[in-house]
């Protein structure tokens, strides 16, 4: 059985710190922040409030039965050079920040060679805990695990509050 790792409020607002120092650090500030349901909105509100940015919303829970909202508007916006930060709970596999990447290749400009350079420039990722094992990089870690040498499921507040 895989252990279970509880996360605090507490150790959750100094992860979000941390990734707002990691920004800082990189000179780099974002025009607004998409918080991925459900995981991601809890950091991304921070973030937005602590910054005095925008909160955009997407939906992309694989994990929860695959539902998903393909969001172009968002792909336009980051061809135009705005900066756009994701942001969700966790990088496991990296299977829902890659299927944001290649939901974001239906803009009509994804041909253009200037496409491949959003990332990692206008578009940055940013989670509270990022799985060294996971093939996907992202931008800004709280913290980083090994799931392949420690097996463990995550539990954030927000998750199973009622039994505490």
């Amino acid at each position: 059985m895989t252990k279970k790792v509880y996360y605090t409020d507490k150790q959750i607002d100094g992860m979000v710190h941390d990734i707002i120092r990691q920004m800082n650090n990189d000179n780099w500030m974002p025009d607004y922040v998409v918080g991925l349901t459900r995981g991601g909105l809890n950091p991304a509100l921070k973030i937005s409030h602590y910054l005095n940015i925008p909160m955009e919303t997407l939906k992309v829970s694989l994990r929860d039965g695959g539902d998903t909202e393909s969001n172009c508007w968002m792909a336009e916006d980051a061809y135009e050079g705005k900066h756009i930060l994701i942001v969700d709970d966790i990088n496991d596999t990296g299977a829902t920040l890659n299927w944001i990447k290649d939901d974001w290749a239906c803009s009509a400009f994804k041909e253009d060679p200037k496409w491949d350079g959003i990332w990692n420039d206008t578009v940055k990722f940013a989670v509270l805990i990022d799985n060294d094992a996971s093939p996907f990089e992202v931008n800004y870690i709280g913290e980083s695990i090994n799931k392949a040498e420690d097996p463990q499921w995550v539990v954030f507040p927000w998750e199973e509050w009622w039994k505490g």
